[in-house]
């Protein structure tokens, strides 16, 4: 009998996972506990919406968020980062989880598929989440670590744009996944060489672009967002539907 083909399902983070970006999350966090100044989280905060905005793949932008990705945490203890991590998740990530998303992933895994996290926030960052949802690994970019301290420089690309094609095309031939096979989602046109890497693309909350180009090929569409405005302003009213149809229906007898 042959052996059962590996599989896994690749998720982006940022938009896709959680609403809002994981590494704004760390950054405020850091902000808050007095690691920099407003200035400092300002520019971070400046080169990071510019980036998500122009969806650019112009390498004098992609250099300048990759500066701002990782100078921030240089100077700090590796350990210390990661300890205040674990704090930023339960604060900030935690509670920005896509529930939708994450029944998508868990039913992977009961399927038996591998699901990892692919995303250009720092990697360190990216494992957590891994770890916290019962995931099976994560990829991202690797900030700098000299001594136990990160250096506050990139060690090797950003992963954005084709380096995350790049990069499942790596850990594919590791792990001895059939790309063709495995599945991929994502929010961000940026992540269409992530998609067309695998056999099974689908989009989760897609910006514009994207949700012409998945329109376009038939790949699935999940938007949860539309989904969370509904039952805003839906909720209350079924509800009140609910008790009005409870107070009209007649009680049955008890025999």
């Amino acid at each position: 009998m042959a052996l059962e083909q590996k599989r896994a399902a690749f998720f982006d983070v940022d938009n896709t996972l959680i609403r809002g970006s994981s590494l704004y999350f760390l950054g405020r966090g850091m902000y808050q506990r007095g690691y920099f100044t407003k200035a400092d989280i300002s520019r971070f905060v400046l080169a990071n919406l510019r980036f998500r905005l122009t969806g650019t793949e112009k390498q004098e932008e992609i250099i300048k968020f990759q500066n701002a990705a990782t100078s921030f945490i240089g100077g700090h203890n590796v350990q210390d980062i990661q300890n205040l991590a674990q704090e930023i998740y339960d604060e900030y990530v935690s509670p920005a989880l896509w529930q939708g998303t994450i029944e998508i992933a868990e039913a992977h895994l009961r399927d038996g598929v591998e699901v990892w996290l692919v995303t250009a926030a720092p990697e360190d960052m990216a494992t957590l989440i891994a770890k916290r949802l019962g995931f099976t690994g994560a990829i991202g970019s690797k900030a700098g670590i000299s001594d136990g301290v990160y250096t506050g420089q990139m060690n090797g690309p950003l992963l954005h744009g084709r380096e995350k094609a790049i990069a499942l095309t790596k850990i594919a031939a590791e792990r001895g996944f059939d790309l063709t096979h495995c599945f991929a989602y994502s929010d961000s046109s940026n992540d269409l060489p992530l998609l067309e890497a695998v056999g099974h693309p689908s989009v989760i909350n897609p910006d514009a672009k994207l949700r012409i180009w998945a329109t376009r090929e038939k790949w699935p569409i999940h938007d949860f967002r539309r989904a969370r405005k509904i039952n805003r302003f839906l909720g209350p009213a079924i509800s009140r539907l609910a008790s009005l149809a409870a107070l009209i229906t007649p009680r049955r007898r008890s025999r």
